[in-house]
């Protein structure tokens, strides 16, 4: 019976279409473990093996998008720009606003300084906080690539975004110079011993938010033409630190180059120190007598700089004549020309307002 089935033609038919098909599966089998290793090979030859491999992909993608999404690039410092080189009381010496008067007391001076510092930057931020946002500034950089790692109570550097950041400075500031024991208003009331220690720290983080501004919303700043005051508050905190070394010389160099071009004080701009030569802290008497004795040509010369007042090349605003006035006009068309090339993109344009009904436009 077996035999009788072997020899039919009917499975000679099947025996013949199965060694047929059989060299054909195995040749498509041999073609996919070929195109396989073919493919396993590349990817050792690249290191690693496939997991590193495709480690390596993940990490290049997230290198590109870290790159894409840099907020604040190493771009030319726009605040170094001649055309915004201006602070607000271009004609006040800001060096006799630091010093300290005779019979007051040292600690309600620091205060009183802590306190404007913190107001002034506070609302100066607060026009441009819409602009620093999570997405945009993740964070909290300044120039030169500096950022800057919050501490907590208990001394753990943190790595939070630049509004976190800035809303941390503003949070401690407030709530310590409310501090009745701290910042006390009432009479008998004593500062602490530690108070100088407190100011430092708060002078440190105001400092922070500062360079912040300078570094990544500067822009903004011209935008809403806050530039020369916010020069002003930069030059003013300068002056205090340079007078009294609140500061430490390792977080200020970062803007050093800021404080050399709006000529913040004496030590920035004076060719070489000579014998007699005034320093910053005496520079308010020393220079008046200096002025007093010295020519015209001189005192329009290296006593004019010495006053490091003028933030910006034009004239003083009590100069006059077509000079001056040529020079000024100068000035305004460079900074318009600047203005122009500067755009809002991260805040979307307001809607135009409704137009007023009829019945309202005769009321009016």
């Amino acid at each position: 019976m077996l035999r009788s089935l072997l020899g039919s033609p009917h499975h000679a038919a099947v025996a013949t279409t199965a060694v047929v098909e059989l060299p054909a599966a195995a040749a498509a089998g041999g073609a996919r473990l070929s195109l396989l290793d073919s493919c396993h090979r590349k990817i050792r030859l690249l290191g690693g093996g496939p997991v590193a491999f495709l480690g390596g992909l993940v990490a290049k993608a997230r290198r590109k998008d870290k790159e894409a999404s840099t907020p604040c690039p190493d771009d030319p410092k726009l605040y170094l720009e001649e055309a915004v080189l201006e602070r607000k009381l271009p004609d006040v010496d800001l060096r006799v606003l630091v010093d300290l008067p005779a019979g007051l007391d040292y600690n309600e001076w620091l205060a009183s300084h802590t306190i404007a510092f913190f107001d002034h930057i506070n609302l100066v931020y607060g026009t441009i906080s819409e602009f620093c946002t999570m997405s945009g500034c993740p964070d909290m950089t300044g120039p030169g690539l500096r950022t800057y790692l919050w501490f907590d109570d208990k001394g753990k550097k943190t790595r939070v975004a630049a509004p976190q950041y800035i809303d941390y400075v503003m949070t401690f500031t407030q709530k310590t110079i409310s501090d009745e024991s701290i910042f006390p208003t009432k009479y008998a009331n004593e500062f602490p011993s530690s108070f100088e220690s407190i100011v430092r720290k708060i002078l440190r983080l105001l400092f922070h938010v500062l360079a912040h501004l300078y570094h990544c919303h500067f822009r903004e700043v011209v935008l809403l033409n806050l530039h020369a005051h916010l020069n002003c508050v930069f030059a003013h905190l300068t002056l205090f630190n340079h007078r009294f070394q609140l500061i430490e010389p390792k977080e200020t160099d970062i803007l050093h180059d800021l404080e050399v071009a709006l000529r913040v004080h004496a030590d920035c701009h004076r060719p070489a120190a000579g014998a007699g030569a005034a320093t910053s802290d005496d520079a308010t008497g020393a220079d008046e007598a200096a002025a007093t004795a010295a020519g015209a040509e001189e005192e329009t010369g290296a006593d004019a700089n010495e006053d490091g007042d003028a933030a910006t090349p034009p004239a003083p605003a009590s100069a006059s004549g077509p000079g001056s006035a040529a020079q000024g006009d100068a000035g305004a068309g460079a900074r318009d020309a600047l203005l122009s090339d500067l755009t809002l993109a991260p805040a979307p344009a307001p809607a135009p307002p409704p137009a007023p009904a009829p019945d309202a436009q005769q009321v009016a």
